[in-house]
């Protein structure tokens, strides 16, 4: 599918709801665990979005949208959230996520984007050149990576449980 920034809009305000429905209120058991060494819980997962909607998506975007000369960004600290959502409930980081997800997809839609302003370019500290295009499409693609990413980490926690069905659960594997 080529891009379309209103179908994009359509993905990306429904995922604090995805998520909200799928984690608010679930007991620990649910949210803290993960898949091994290196990998994230559910719990993280959310605060690396929280982290993201304050840092990473419309500040690109308003950079590379913006006059004059300097395009590059900031990098991005993918492991932030590991002290940023230290002490917060599930239910507060969900709460947060919400929030600051309306308030960038209002604030995205008054930039009233075109379709020439898809091909302006930043520059991102590991990639190089990349064009807003690029950008947006990666915040739809980003969002539903993680939803996944949620709903694997939390089916492989009844792995053992599900016996000769695992051999029909692709989630699982």
């Amino acid at each position: 599918m080529k891009f379309d920034l209103s179908k994009s809009i359509l993905i990306l305000e429904r995922t604090p709801t995805v998520l909200n429905s799928l984690l608010r209120d679930l007991p620990d058991d649910w949210i803290s665990p993960n898949e091994g060494a290196g990998t994230w819980s559910p719990y993280d997962v959310i605060g690396h979005l929280v982290h993201g909607e304050k840092t990473d998506w419309l500040t690109r975007t308003k950079i590379i949208l913006s006059k004059g000369g300097d395009k590059n960004f900031e990098p991005f600290d993918r492991f932030a959230q590991f002290e940023d959502s230290k002490g917060k409930s599930i239910n507060k980081l969900l709460d947060e996520f919400r929030n600051l997800r309306a308030d960038n997809l209002a604030e995205l839609q008054t930039l009233n984007i075109t379709e020439e302003q898809l091909e302006l370019e930043g520059k991102h500290p590991e990639f190089g050149t990349v064009t807003l295009n690029e950008l947006l499409s990666t915040w739809v693609t980003h969002d539903l990576g993680h939803i996944a990413q949620i709903s694997r980490v939390m089916a492989k926690q009844y792995e053992n449980e599900v016996g000769p069905w695992k051999a029909y659960l692709g989630i699982l594997k």
